[in-house]
């Protein structure tokens, strides 16, 4: 799972990857679903396959027809695209076309929503049927988008079209399987007497486990500082890493990552609920401790040293609520390892003070 952080900077590997993240998830958990059954089938008859699935007769042989029309290869299993062969074309006046591309052209970014009361105009002066809301929509997909990219113009006055950095985006289906498996930061804005102070924050999706530090830069040096003591902190190797697409996970933090083979998932744009272990743990954390310690913002330092003795509390004896209230996420990582679910662990966190001198966060 290293390979993909070893040649991120090589052109066209972001296209790539997610390509053969298409093929990886090509098979459904439905496809799987309905193997098995078809498994209990061969080999138990229907009546007990009826009995112990929900599954219809006439359903079950529909995926035996499927199967077999497939050549015995599960992808045949997965369901189907509902959209019909045929579409029917949009018949709307060629005027109504030509003001909503006049309307996208002049203001880009102008939505459906925003178009329609001005095309609804337009339509009533020149007695035209006006499509909706939604038919906009659908039109200006239809046309390819009609979305304009903003330009540069160089010193020489040559206009370059600005080309948007394509990154990694996490799969929907994406789901932690192990600690350490999918990692997530996020900052905190704070404003403290007119003076502008931040927390970064990181959560394991896994475990829970959660640490924090305050800081007065917002630059990704500051986030690839946090980051290395995520490392000492935290007791077990990283494979990714989901952020928002914040300048300070830039530059110097997606070169440490890259550094450490570890991936960079970026989250789609306005879209904080990808992120949203981290963006919940940032409203406990404000809740539970900045709220109440504010005013030592303005001295990171000291609000670091508070902090830490709160995150040691926080991850060793806080009740979680993903653990039903009764474990903290240290105490779930304590479990995990008497189940001996865990290969690979270096769980001296226990020591945590020591570390937190290496840090100069106690001095």
């Amino acid at each position: 799972m290293q390979i993909h952080s070893k040649y991120q900077g090589i052109k066209g590997f972001v296209r790539t990857y997610n390509y053969g993240l298409k093929w990886l998830h090509m098979i459904t958990d439905k496809a799987k679903f309905k193997a098995r059954v078809l498994a209990f089938y061969q080999k138990h008859g229907l009546s007990a396959t009826l009995d112990a699935f929900p599954a219809k007769r006439s359903t079950l042989f529909l995926w035996q027809q499927k199967l077999k029309k497939g050549q015995g290869k599960l992808e045949a299993l997965n369901d189907q695209s509902k959209t019909p062969a045929a579409k029917r074309k949009r018949l709307w006046p060629d005027l109504a076309i030509a003001e909503i591309k006049r309307l996208r052209w002049e203001h880009p970014n102008l939505g459906k929503d925003k178009i329609y009361p001005l095309l609804l105009k337009y339509c009533q002066a020149n007695n035209l049927k006006c499509p909706t809301s939604s038919t906009i929509g659908r039109l200006i997909k239809d046309l390819g988008g009609l979305r304009i990219f903003p330009q540069k113009v160089s010193h020489f006055g040559k206009v370059k079209p600005l080309k948007r950095a394509e990154v990694l985006r996490k799969p929907k289906d994406f789901k932690a399987a192990y600690p350490g498996h999918l990692v997530a930061l996020d900052t905190i804005e704070r404003f403290i007497h007119g003076v502008r102070r931040y927390v970064i924050t990181f959560e394991d999706i896994y475990t829970r486990f959660s640490f924090a530090w305050a800081t007065n830069s917002h630059a990704s040096l500051a986030a690839k500082e946090f980051f290395n003591y995520c490392c000492l902190v935290f007791p077990y190797p990283m494979t990714f890493v989901l952020t928002d697409n914040g300048s300070e996970f830039k530059k110097h933090f997606n070169s440490e990552l890259i550094k450490l083979h570890i991936a960079h998932y970026h989250t789609y744009p306005k879209t904080p609920k990808m992120n949203s272990h981290c963006e919940r743990f940032n409203r406990t954390i404000q809740e539970e401790f900045v709220d109440y310690h504010a005013g030592e913002l303005l001295c990171p330092a000291n609000f670091n040293r508070t902090l830490m003795t709160w995150l040691i509390w926080y991850n060793t004896e806080r009740p979680h609520f993903a653990f039903q209230n009764k474990l903290s996420p240290v105490q779930y990582i304590m479990s995990l390892e008497r189940a001996k679910k865990l290969t690979e662990s270096n769980l001296g966190w226990t020591h945590t003070f020591s570390l937190l001198f290496q840090f100069n966060l106690l001095q």
